[in-house]
């Protein structure tokens, strides 16, 4: 099988450990292979990249496993290619492939051209999904949280929802507020706001 990459590296990703298997020229044309072991901490990741460089790795392939590979990842991405491949994809490749020899055998099909890459976005791009994730989980739970609200209310008899159209709003805030008072509070100059108000100090 014609041979597409000259220097490149499979990198088997776990959760404590990072397998590496680089393949390079050898003596009278054949290949050189090594297998090395690293952590997970950054050091470590530091130290294999410092590995690959000194081996002139140009092509890196690690499987998508988990979350687990992001962080191999965003060390090696600016001082080599490297292929993130979706693990099915490599299972179906004929071949013999067990956890021992998972980085050897990525590293095989990526010289040989038969591994096909996902797309990742920049690191800008990354760091604004992560974000806008984040932002739309925050709202999710504010929402569940006036979902919550708004039923033991309802169980309650306190019919807060009739009179204010966000209970979460400041009357609406204010009025539960005044449930915890001694005397009725001061409301807005809402003049059906005043009278939830103090309907609901005198519950």
């Amino acid at each position: 099988m014609e041979q597409l990459i000259e220097r490149c590296c499979g990198l088997d990703v776990h959760r404590d450990t990072v397998v590496a298997c680089v393949r390079v020229p050898g003596a009278k044309r054949g290949r050189e292979q090594q297998v090395r072991t690293f952590g997970t901490m950054t050091t470590e990741l530091l130290a294999l990249r410092d590995w690959l460089e000194a081996h002139g790795v140009t092509h890196v392939a690690l499987e998508s496993t988990g979350v687990y590979w992001k962080p191999v990842f965003h060390v090696l991405e600016d001082r080599c290619v490297c292929l993130l491949v979706n693990a099915a994809h490599v299972k179906q490749v004929p071949g013999r492939k067990t956890d021992v020899q998972d980085g050897v055998w990525i590293a095989q099909l990526l010289e040989h051209g038969l591994l096909r890459g996902s797309f990742v976005p920049p690191a800008p791009i990354r760091d604004l999904r992560d974000l806008t994730r984040h932002r739309r989980s925050l709202q999710q739970e504010r929402t569940r949280t006036a979902n919550r609200l708004h039923k033991l209310l309802q169980d309650a008899g306190i019919k807060l929802a009739s009179v204010a159209s966000n209970i979460l709003g400041a009357s609406g805030r204010a009025m539960l507020t005044s449930r915890k008072t001694v005397s009725p509070p001061r409301p807005e100059s809402n003049t059906r706001m005043v009278g939830a108000c103090i309907a609901l100090w005198r519950r």
